[in-house]
């Protein structure tokens, strides 16, 4: 589940496509045994950290015009 490093003129697709298989970790959860949901839930959780640091990033640098 790693990101892509996002280019200066990214649209934030990276970020999109990165959330989207964080969430993908979550769809085999029904057929998991519980004892291994928490580390499934602890990967995803890590994942969306990332994702949002990324989008935060993203984020920052271009909308740095006036504030």
């Amino acid at each position: 589940m790693a990101l892509a490093a996002m280019a200066p003129n990214d649209d934030g697709q990276a970020v999109v496509d990165a959330i989207g298989t964080a969430l993908s970790g979550l769809d085999d959860l029904p057929e998991l045994p519980v004892p291994e949901h928490v580390e499934r839930f602890e990967a995803v959780h890590t994942a969306l950290t990332n994702a949002l640091s990324k989008a935060d990033n993203l984020l920052s640098g271009t909308s740095g015009n006036g504030s």
